[in-house]
Formats: C-alpha cells, structure tokens, sequence
C-alpha cells in the first residue's frame, strides 16, 4: 500500500496523480515488492526542521527519505519500506529552474525518495543509483 499525505497548504496538487505514479513505479523496482511506504508532503520550513534534526543542515532541501527500521517489538506482518518527506515548495522552485512542470520535479523526487528506501545512496555508490534512476525515469516516461 501506498500513502500519500499532503501536510502543507502553500502548494495546491492532486495527490491522485501522484498515488497513481507511486503505484505505477513501485514494481518497476524490485526491492518494493509486497512492501507499503508513505510520501509526505510537507513545507519549506518543516523540510527544513527535519533536514537539521536528522542531517544537521541548517537549510530546506527538495526530498529526504526514512527507511523503516523495526525494532524488537514490531509485530507486523506488513513490510514497510518507509517514509518519502517531499517539500512541495522547493519542488515547485526547482521545477521552475529546470524548466520542467510540478507534476514531472515531484515524480522525479518520488522516484528518487523510493530508490533510497530501498537501500540506494548516490553519496556512496559510483554512480549506480543515478543510472538506475535515468533508467527508470526513461521506462516511466518521465524526464
């Protein structure tokens, strides 16, 4: 299952749209299979508390993921890859920058957040998290 929640009010989107993205990539990478996470999305000014509290970087940034972590009472049956936070205010920036429409920056960003869910990190891998996403962004038709 995913979920998607709009915590913000600057920003006017459907969340449909982007459920249905969400359910369209999901099986396109195979580290999600029969696994559920939620895409948040939140403001500026939240992005940038939790961008301080969890990175120490005192500034806003367009995507951070949380991958699930249980602990040793968690009981579930449901595997959870966890959560994707997306501040809609600097994907409506950046997708402004790039020329590229809201719709298009935030399935970018959704893509990205799910990669790192599943265990990706361009700060760390050479380059393979990169070619996996332009791969996916050319399979999803998103660019």
């Amino acid at each position: 299952m995913i979920e998607i929640v709009n915590n913000q009010r600057k920003i006017k989107f459907d969340k449909k749209n982007f459920q249905k993205f969400a359910e369209k990539a999901a099986p396109e990478i195979e580290e999600t299979e029969n696994k559920s996470f939620t895409i948040a999305f939140v403001s500026d000014k939240k992005m940038r508390e939790l961008n301080f509290q969890y990175r120490e970087k005192d500034k806003t940034t367009d995507v951070l993921s949380f991958p699930f972590e249980p602990d040793e009472f968690d009981f579930s049956e449901e595997e959870t890859l966890g959560d994707i936070i997306i501040s809609a205010e600097q994907a409506a920036r950046q997708a402004e920058e790039n020329n590229l429409t809201f719709e298009v920056e935030v399935k970018q960003l959704i893509l990205h957040g799910i990669l790192h869910l599943c265990g990706y990190d361009h700060e760390t891998d050479d380059g393979e998290m990169n070619r996996r996403e332009l791969e996916l962004r050319d399979k999803l038709q998103i660019s």
